[in-house]
């Protein structure tokens, strides 16, 4: 696996076809050029150039950034009064029933991030020890998930810790003694949990857990451990997300090789057996597990980008085409008959906001239904392994 420099950010002008000309910042893809063997940190979905950009941005009173920094500011999330609830043992059960311990380590683990970029935006080494006691109380005590959904459970939490330990871990000077407690907990706790994949589970699992894994690996400088999120990565997405050029049906994740035939593949898909480019394998399904699994196939492209590896144009058009499909139907467009029976359940979620930022603000392309649905969801909050994602991506070409 090659590791690139960063990508430069420049200027060009994009010449339309017709009559006009616009002006637009577009970031250069990752290159061939300059491999590097480093990880670049801060570079767990977000970097030291886009979190200065929102900083300023919150500074200026510019929006939507200042809207989302008052949100972050006003939650629970970002009491300094905040206290953690770790356990030794996590059990989550399918729908997290029982739960004991999984809202509270989702919570946690959340707090400990909204932390960390409070630190970040207001330099205040309150909301850094914050953040440093949540990751710490969990540190000291936590030694295994279980039950049915401790996968994902595993997922979501360690999403949002490694998040907040990398911007802890990299751009705060103070003191934090039990650094390697928590890197230890992440490596022999966490990442054993979600680094292999899920299988034949619905596929925001093993999106979600990969989405983990690559954030884990990037703060635990763990080649081979990110190199396998990127394999896991490449052989879901195809799994996820039709495209015509697919086949007549879609493909089996390279983790479920149990889906070979037809008739297999349409019941993993709901029973969907009309295939349209940017269908997901749970679109009939509900949206909601829908909209986990592209944004958390999104989280990992974007964190690869950090890394200088470009999963977003691996990915074609299947990430684009998979918001347009479903922000189309949550913005209107009346369900197909040939679609999930002719009825869809809607509720995709706050979960656009950084596959826009890097399509338009990065690339240039024009993708206005996507973006009427994401000015809609603004300010995008937090909840189970997504935070504060407007404040982050909004408007940023970095």
């Amino acid at each position: 696996m090659t590791r690139l420099h960063r990508p430069l950010l420049v200027l060009v002008t994009l010449v339309a076809t017709v009559t006009a000309t616009t002006t637009a910042l577009v970031v250069a893809r990752p290159s061939e050029a300059a491999p590097t063997a480093t990880f670049q940190h801060p570079g767990v979905l977000v970097d030291k150039a886009q979190l200065d950009f929102a900083r300023q941005q919150v500074q200026a009173g510019a929006q939507p950034q200042k809207a989302a920094y008052d949100a972050m500011k006003a939650s629970s999330y970002a009491a300094l009064s905040y206290t953690p609830k770790p356990r030794a043992i996590v059990e989550c059960g399918s729908s997290s029933n029982p739960n004991n311990g999984c809202s509270e380590e989702r919570d946690d683990a959340l707090a400990a991030y909204t932390h960390a970029l409070l630190w970040y935006f207001t330099r205040d080494d309150r909301y850094a020890k914050k953040a440093i006691q949540i990751m710490d109380a969990w540190s000291a005590v936590l030694k295994d998930h279980t039950n049915t959904n401790a996968p994902l459970q595993t997922g979501w939490s360690g999403a949002s810790f490694s998040r907040a330990g990398e911007l802890i871990k990299h751009t705060y000077g103070g003191s934090w003694a039990q650094r390697a407690r928590f890197e230890k907990l992440l490596r022999t706790v966490y990442l054993p949990e979600v680094r292999d994949g899920a299988g034949c589970k619905n596929g925001n699992w093993e999106l979600i857990m990969t989405d983990a894994a690559i954030g884990i690996a990037v703060l635990l400088d763990d080649h081979a451990a990110f190199d396998k999120a990127l394999s896991i990565w490449r052989g879901r997405l195809p799994g996820y997300v039709y495209e015509t050029s697919d086949g007549a049906y879609p493909k089996a994740p390279s983790t479920c090789s149990s889906k070979d035939t037809r008739e297999e593949i349409i019941d993993y898909w709901q029973g969907q057996s009309t295939f349209t480019n940017g269908l997901a394998q749970e679109t009939c399904r509900d949206f909601g597990h829908t909209g986990w699994g592209l944004t958390a196939a999104t989280h990992i492209a974007e964190t690869a980008w950090h890394q200088g590896v470009d999963l977003y144009a691996e990915a074609g058009k299947r990430l684009t085409d998979a918001y347009y499909f479903h922000t189309r139907l949550e913005t209107g467009t009346p369900t197909p008959s040939n679609l999930c029976g002719g009825t869809v359940k809607k509720g995709l979620g706050p979960v656009s906001e950084i596959v826009y930022n890097h399509y338009h603000n990065r690339l240039g392309q024009q993708l206005p239904t996507t973006l009427r649905y994401t000015e809609s969801k603004r300010p995008a909050g937090a909840n189970y392994f997504f935070a504060w994602e407007t404040l982050t991506h909004a408007n940023n070409p970095r």
